[in-house]
């Protein structure tokens, strides 16, 4: 029987719902961490360094795990990987609710990570299987937009928790959720089982694991210590030489961990670059809206966890009809138009003042909301639409770690580009970090930041405006019929 016959299509609701409550309990529980650092340190005692350390063990275990979870999925089935994951990252979470130190904490935060990562791996391929592909960029958009609220949404919720109960409780309410989504799971998820005879390549996922590693480490602890600082150095100079040898190892394993044969089709990695671009924009300001918020304009955490929320609520409105549009009319289109919409929220962006009214706010940040919305369904759908059947796993894994690693490439780099622009503007760093320069030092340094991002959202539309005009020009290379 072919796979395709094997799917009931009349339970992708279903599917889709238990699929989505693991995207939305992984990504959250990648930035609700956030506002809950500094209740940490005074409850745990501990310092603010070590602390950090709960949320980056969770992203770098994440970051480097999705890979090899994905093609772990293709290889012995996508259910009993994604069901496992649901119920270790349930457990993990009521283990961190109970953590009675900031180290056992942070090993439990690893142990969510690796729950999340076996879920957010595969919950995009699961989607793609479960619906007919005539519908498939309407059930990525959902899934899509979820990714994104519950990125944006982990600080605002957080803070609401903890002001409400106490950090242990932004653990606890995982559980609920973790044993339903897990039920749901194996009721409705279809258990599709692959070609036999498949083989893990472990050479390739120890040098992927450890090239990442290197790369996220740099990324993460250079924000500290500095990024020219030479242990940073030899960190992505060691990150460059483990991914290259990885590259090559794929190429002459017969059953690679990825298959390069994906970016033949060039619009595949045009697709993953932008997306990746797109993350970098989002990880960066989540990050340093709240510093903005509180710190210039004087909001309490509750005003601005309702602030933050303008973005999810915009993006969460248009994705899916983004995505059921791009099933009829092709992603590519809708695609361009999403950035094109996000570089003018971003440039107005770069306009934010130290007297900015909350309208203002969010008539600045509503575009960036609608433009993320609009353009990441249809890129999903054109990614997961590109990939073979018995490479799901893989292309799902490859849509998750873009989006991680961009989200912690856009906390460090535009953080530290905001940092040293204060400081430009303050005349020199100043003890207490950027946070600490007077509200028009930070202002000035964020409008600048802000024209980075509109620099690399032109750079993802410019790539996304080659993409259609390279798919357009396919379209109507004319056809030589046999004898002609």
């Amino acid at each position: 029987m072919m796979q395709s016959e094997q799917i009931d299509y009349s339970r992708k609701w279903f599917v889709l719902a238990a699929v989505a409550m693991s995207i939305f309990l992984g990504t959250i529980d990648g930035s609700i961490v956030n506002v809950a650092l500094p209740t940490l340190v005074r409850e745990l005692g501990a310092d603010f360094p070590t602390v950090q350390w709960v949320v980056l063990g969770y992203l770098l275990t994440l970051a480097t795990l999705i890979l090899s979870m994905g093609r772990l999925g293709d290889m012995i089935g996508k259910k009993p990987v994604f069901v496992t994951g649901f119920i270790i990252f349930t457990l993990g979470s009521v283990l961190c609710g109970l953590a009675p130190t900031v180290q056992w904490l942070i090993g439990f935060r690893v142990l969510q990570a690796v729950g999340a990562a076996m879920t957010m791996a595969l919950g995009m391929a699961i989607t793609t299987e479960a619906f007919p592909p005539a519908e498939r960029g309407k059930a990525l958009g959902i899934s899509g937009s979820i990714v994104s609220i519950g990125i944006v949404t982990g600080p605002t919720l957080g803070g609401l928790i903890i002001d409400a109960l106490s950090w242990h409780w932004i653990f606890f309410v995982n559980l609920p959720v973790g044993i339903v989504g897990t039920l749901m799971a194996l009721r409705f998820v279809p258990a599709i089982k692959p070609a036999g005879g498949q083989r893990f390549d472990f050479v390739g996922a120890g040098l992927l694991f450890s090239g990442l590693a290197s790369l996220l480490l740099g990324l993460t602890v250079g924000q500290n210590v500095g990024f020219g600082d030479p242990r940073m150095l030899a960190l992505f100079a060691a990150s460059a030489l483990l991914l290259a040898a990885f590259v090559i190892v794929e190429m002459r394993v017969s059953q690679p961990m990825i298959d390069f044969r994906l970016f033949v089709h060039g619009l595949f990695g045009v697709n993953l670059a932008t997306g990746f671009m797109v993350f970098v924009a989002m990880g960066g300001t989540i990050f340093l809206m709240p510093f903005y918020l509180e710190g210039v304009l004087g909001y309490a955490t509750r005003d601005v966890g309702l602030l933050l929320a303008v973005v999810p609520i915009a993006l969460g409105v248009t994705a899916p009809l983004s995505g059921s549009l791009s099933d009829r009319v092709g992603s590519r289109p809708i695609t361009v138009a999403g950035l094109a919409l996000l570089a003018i929220g971003y440039l107005a962006v770069s306009t934010l003042r130290a007297d900015t009214t909350a309208l203002g706010y969010i008539l600045r940040f509503l575009p960036v909301g609608l433009g993320v919305g609009i353009f990441q369904s249809p890129n999903n759908s054109a990614i997961m639409g590109a990939a073979p059947r018995n490479r799901l796993g893989v292309a799902s894994g490859l849509l998750s770690i873009t989006r991680v690693l961009g989200q912690i490439t856009g906390v460090s780099v535009l953080g530290a580009i905001w940092a040293s622009r204060v400081a430009h503007y303050s005349g020199g760093p100043l003890a207490g970090g950027a946070t600490a320069a007077a509200p028009a030092a930070q202002v000035a340094g964020l409008n600048e930041t802000s024209l980075a991002v509109v620099a690399l959202v032109v750079i993802a539309l410019l790539l996304g405006i080659w993409g259609l005009l390279q798919e357009r020009k396919g379209a109507a290379a004319p056809t030589v019929e046999p004898g002609r």
